[in-house]
Order: structure tokens, then sequence, then C-alpha cells
């Protein structure tokens, strides 16, 4: 045994020190050199400046001044929009999410249906999800305007009087929940890959076991279906944590901070005010309750989630 594991060491040594293996060596980094020196230059030392600069007072202008936890410590104790931000952020996580992740499955259960214009209807539904978000947003814009929005327009051929969706502290999350519907069509094209590999075998022997409609999704169709769900559901925790762009365009925070959303607080902390070292500590903040929440959803997905030939996990 010894013997063999010298001769190996041996053949190793010889062949690492030959020309061949010198010269595919050096070649092998020259081709992966673009690649070490991007994830070097703008991955590796944005982090490692930004976990520094949370413990320092920076204005991105003059050298940064150390200031220990100072930057956590005003964020968590003495920044009331801190904890607004944070309020809002949860309730687009845990309300907005559930409902959109639901609408994707409902319009992908409905596109899995035999129906003539199958494929028109697909695309028709999964064009919104790859429109730019600012393009999105500024159309959203104008539908919900008070005054001449469609909307509106076509609420008050029922009846109803003006309604404030972007201007109103308790109707503009609503509201951006409403334009993340429309956009859902990315969650709908993986939920229908999903049904579309769900063996057929199993509702015919569901059916003749006597299972109705309801009955077939809940013990057929939600547990072969459950990896593509928690990916889609850990997906949209990290979307919606990082919420951003639409209420950056649409509303700014307002009204009343109804959708000042982390990123957001944490955009105008970093780029408004120049509070550099504080918009790291509260990057770094977000990064553990992203990752605090993934590790909660993959735990927890061993008493739903179904792989088929391993059983439950």
């Amino acid at each position: 045994m010894k013997k063999t594991q010298y001769s190996i060491l041996a053949h190793w040594q010889e062949t690492a020190r030959s020309p061949v293996e010198r010269r595919n060596l050096r070649n092998g980094l020259l081709f992966i050199a673009p690649w070490l020196i991007g994830l070097i230059v703008f991955t590796l030392y944005p982090i490692c400046a930004s976990f520094y600069w949370s413990f320092c007072r920076f204005d991105g202008f003059s050298p940064p001044v150390w200031a220990g936890v100072d930057n956590y410590r005003v964020m968590l104790l003495e920044d009331p929009l801190f904890w607004r931000a944070l309020v809002n952020t949860f309730y687009m996580v845990l309300i907005a999410m559930p409902i959109t992740l639901a609408f994707s499955l409902f319009l992908a259960i409905l596109l899995d249906l035999k129906v003539r214009g199958q494929s028109i209807y697909r695309t028709i539904l999964y064009l919104p999800s790859i429109a730019p978000v600012i393009a999105v947003s500024v159309l959203w814009m104008w539908l919900l305007n008070p005054e001449y929005g469609l909307i509106n327009h076509a609420l008050r051929l029922f009846g109803i009087d003006m309604v404030g969706w972007l201007v109103d502290p308790k109707l503009a999350k609503p509201a951006l929940i409403l334009m993340g519907l429309w956009q859902a069509g990315g969650g709908m094209l993986i939920f229908l890959a999903g049904l579309q590999e769900v063996p057929p075998q199993l509702y015919e022997a569901a059916e003749v076991d006597g299972a109705g409609i309801f009955t077939k999704f809940r013990h057929v169709t939600l547990p072969m279906i459950s990896p593509i769900l928690l990916f889609n559901l850990i997906m949209g925790i990290i979307g919606y944590f990082q919420y951003f762009t639409q209420a950056f365009v649409m509303t700014q925070g307002g009204p009343q901070d109804a959708t000042l959303f982390y990123a957001l607080h944490l955009f105008n902390r970093a780029f408004l005010d120049f509070q550099l070292g504080y918009a790291s500590a509260m990057a770094w903040l977000l990064f553990l309750l992203i990752l605090a929440a993934t590790i909660f959803v993959m735990k927890t997905s061993r008493r739903w989630v179904y792989y088929e030939g391993e059983g439950s996990r």
C-alpha cells in the first residue's frame, strides 16, 4: 500500500514538473485570467470593502474613519425610517410574494390545459415579464393615475369614484402588488415546465380511486411540483427583500413613507445622504436577513418537498 502511494506521488511530481504540464497550467491561467480579474475587482473587493466600511464613517470622498459598531447602533436604535423600511419590506415578502407565487401557479395550471391557441396565450402572458422594469413602472404610473388612468376610467363605469392608487398610503403597496401580478410570467413559465413533467398515470390512478380536481391538485400536483415551488419561493423571497426599482420610479418611497422599502432606504442613505458606511451596514444586515430566511425555508422544506425517487426529504 505504501509503495503504491509513493509511486502515485512520484508520478504526480514528475508530471507536474514536465514542460507540457507547466505550459498547460500557464495557458489555463491565461484563459481564466479575465474572469479571475473580474471576480476580484467587481465582486471580492466590493464585498470586503463594504464589510470594512460598515464599521466606518465614510462619505465616498474623504478616507473612511473607524467608528466601530456605531453604524449598526444608529441603524437599530436611532433611525425610525430603518424600521419603517423594514416593516414595508416584510409586508412585500410575507404578503406580496405569496400572492404572486399563487397567481403564477394559477396561470401555469390554466396554460397547461389542452386548448386551441395555447402557445399564443403563453406568449401574451409571458411578454410582460421580459419588459424592462423601468418601462413597466412608467406604464403603470399612467395606468394608475387618479385622473386619467385607464384603471380608474374602468372603475368609473361601475360607479366607483376616483381611486388614488399611488397617493393613498393604504393603497400604494397593493398597487405595487397589482403591478407585480402583471409580471408574473417568469414564475408561471417555470411552474408550467414542472406541471408538464407530472406523469399522467398518477392522475389516472387518482381518478380510479375517485379523486376530484382539488384532491388531485393537493395529493398529486403539489407534491410533484414541490421542488419547483421551493425554487420559486426562494427566488421570490430574495427578490422581494431587494424590492427597489418600482418604488424608486413610481413613488420615491411615498406617500408618507408607505413604499419606503429597505433597498430604497439604503440607496437614499448611500447616494443622497452620502453615508456609505451606514449604507454598507444596512447592506450586510440585509444579507443576513436573506440568508436567515433562505436557511429557514430550506430547513422546513424537508417536510413538504418531495423528490421523485428519494421520497420526502
